[in-house]
């Protein structure tokens, strides 16, 4: 489900009316920002208050609908591009999840190692 590291990701900007379930998040992501619910991707979308998320997914034959609730505090969800998407890392997911920014300033930088010594 959610632990394929490659994935990517793409965040709803600005709040999504969260009563729409699979087939109505599908369209949004086929009509509104042209992308393909089908592909292997996350679509990240967050409501207004900030403190509820859905994340749809297609896995083989059939779409997840991951929903998550705070009881304390919000998401720190971004606002540019309220009509689109923001394409982020696996990792600036987890750091959303966990109530951070997605500009980690203090986080190790990725580090692709080319050989061993």
């Amino acid at each position: 489900m959610l632990e394929n590291p490659g994935q990517r990701v793409h965040l709803a900007c600005g709040s999504t009316d969260l009563r729409k379930s699979i087939d109505g998040l599908a369209v949004l992501v086929k009509e509104q920002f042209e992308l393909d619910p089908f592909s292997p991707c996350l679509f990240v979308f967050c409501n207004r208050k900030r403190d509820k998320l859905k994340i749809l997914q297609w896995d083989h034959n059939g779409f997840w609908l991951h929903y998550r609730r705070l009881e304390r505090g919000t998401f720190q969800w971004p606002d540019e591009n309220p009509s689109g998407t923001l394409k982020i890392n696996r990792r600036q997911l987890q750091w959303l999840l966990d109530g951070l920014s997605l500009n980690q300033s203090q986080a190790h930088r990725e580090v692709t190692a080319r050989t061993v010594l």
